[in-house]
């Protein structure tokens, strides 16, 4: 098996991954606060750490990969954007959780093992912070409890900048209860028409960083193999993360590999609502583009450097998927059994240097559309297609009669007379989209998505509880 090598934000160099524990690999990843669509910079760390999931499940087993993406339902943002509609916040979370999910779904990528939401742990952040007041980490002040990083020696290794830097990069209140200018709010009150919990410094609510920290040792355990987010997020979240877990752990540290994927930009610039130049996934994919030409897209520079998104990368992204998906469907050579070849997982491996994988690609493209004999055709076909799956890149997946079967079987509780060409994972992405659709009353959309899967040959069925089931016509 190839060595696995990430890079390590924590130790500035490419680390030989070695999981504590190889039938449970652990890793979590920053998710979205629920408030609005998801931009495409969003997307770039959903897509990124898909793709480490895909290759670390590829190694360890499906099984053996617990992955856990949080969603951040409790907010400044999503309070105001509930005050605005005049709806509970919960109106806007799970608005937001679906067009989430079906955004990411369309970009191919796949479910968290978990998906915890902040609103439901805070009985284990409550919990944590008594723990850091216990132990003299924190304390609480005015209605608030707040860490004290003066308690943590190791606080800025992350980050690695000095303390003054620190305090001004984290633009923190200095507020009057604080002992020191740096030190963040683990709980912050709530007023009389806000959401809030009872805890013992008042009615109120978590700070944004404690989540985290109480959603990893509730799913994952105390010391976790890999911790990703966006490079925004190094400091002061991952920071605060690493300093308020040490400390409440006794000082075991909260990952052993630190990743982070690098910024996106449009057309150089920033992106930034202020500009005016963000754009959502739903957008693009509005725009007629695939959801696997955004994803490529997003794939083509490595990702821990900057990517500049731009009407010229989109249109090269769609030019090399449909190079390689033209290729599959020129040939009539039969599908074999095929590894991914050792140079794509080598690649991958190096700290998943997805740039170097499609140049692979590239070039078992080329041995499909010049091969001599069927048995090279087959077999550069088929590789071709066994990358496409580990890359996420679903037009590149052949159709599998035995597992079309199979899943529909399992799905609707018997054998189906006639096999229909669309997965399963396909028709639950397009149900979620729809029922996104349906949650933001674009009724037209929410049709439209309905009679495409019953062209398809699938029906839906609303039922009474608001989920929805499907059945072969």
């Amino acid at each position: 098996m190839t060595d696995i090598r990430l890079y390590n934000t924590l130790t500035r160099q490419k680390d030989v991954f070695t999981p504590d524990d190889k039938n449970r690999v652990t890793m979590y990843v920053c998710g979205p606060t629920v408030y609005n669509r998801a931009h495409i910079g969003n997307a770039r760390p959903a897509v990124v750490f898909d793709v480490l999931f895909r290759l670390l499940r590829h190694t360890y087993g499906e099984n053996a990969v617990h992955y856990a993406r949080n969603f951040t339902d409790i907010d400044d943002k999503i309070m105001a954007a509930a005050q605005a509609e005049g709806v509970p916040i919960e109106t806007i979370t799970k608005r937001y959780e679906d067009f989430y999910r079906a955004d990411m779904g369309a970009l191919g990528v796949q479910r968290p093992t978990y998906e915890p939401r902040a609103t439901e742990h805070v009985e284990q952040m409550v919990a944590m912070i008594a723990a850091l007041i216990e132990k003299g980490a924190a304390y609480a002040a005015d209605g608030h409890a707040l860490f004290d990083i003066t308690k943590d020696a190791d606080y800025g290794t992350l980050s690695r900048r000095p303390m003054d830097e620190m305090i001004a990069g984290a633009r923190v209140e200095v507020a009057p209860y604080k002992k020191n200018p740096g030190d963040f709010v683990l709980w912050k009150p709530s007023a009389a028409d806000q959401p809030g919990w009872d805890s013992p410094w008042g009615r109120g609510r978590p700070g944004w960083h404690i989540e985290c920290s109480a959603m990893i040792e509730a799913h994952l355990g105390t010391t976790i193999d890999i911790h990703g987010g966006g490079l925004d997020l190094q400091f002061p979240h991952h920071e605060n993360e690493c300093a308020q877990s040490r400390c409440a752990h006794d000082g075991a540290p909260l990952a052993n590999i630190w990743m982070h994927n690098g910024f996106l930009s449009m057309d150089k610039e920033k992106m930034s609502k202020s500009l005016g130049n963000v754009v959502t996934v739903g957008e693009l994919l509005e725009q007629d583009h695939k959801g696997e030409t955004l994803r490529l897209a997003l794939l083509m520079a490595h990702y821990r450097q900057p990517l500049d998104w731009n009407d010229r990368l989109i249109a090269q992204a769609k030019a090399m998927l449909d190079g390689f998906a033209n290729a599959i469907r020129s040939s009539d050579a039969p599908y074999v059994d095929a590894d991914v070849p050792a140079a794509v997982l080598e690649a991958l491996a190096d700290d998943l240097n997805t740039p170097a994988v499609l140049a692979e690609m590239q070039k078992v493209r080329k041995d499909l559309t010049t091969a001599g004999s069927e048995a090279e055709a087959s077999k550069a076909k088929s590789e071709l297609q066994a990358i496409g799956e580990l890359l996420g890149l679903g037009s590149l997946m052949k159709p599998i009669k035995a597992q079309v079967n199979s899943a529909l079987e399992s799905y609707i509780g018997h054998a189906p007379t006639v096999i229909i060409q669309i997965s399963q994972e396909v028709v639950q992405n397009l149900i979620v989209a729809r029922s996104a659709a349906k949650a933001a009353k674009n009724w037209a959309e929410a049709d439209r998505i309905r009679d495409q899967l019953k062209a398809e040959g699938v029906i839906l069925e609303d039922r009474p509880d608001g989920t929805t089931v499907w059945r072969r016509a």
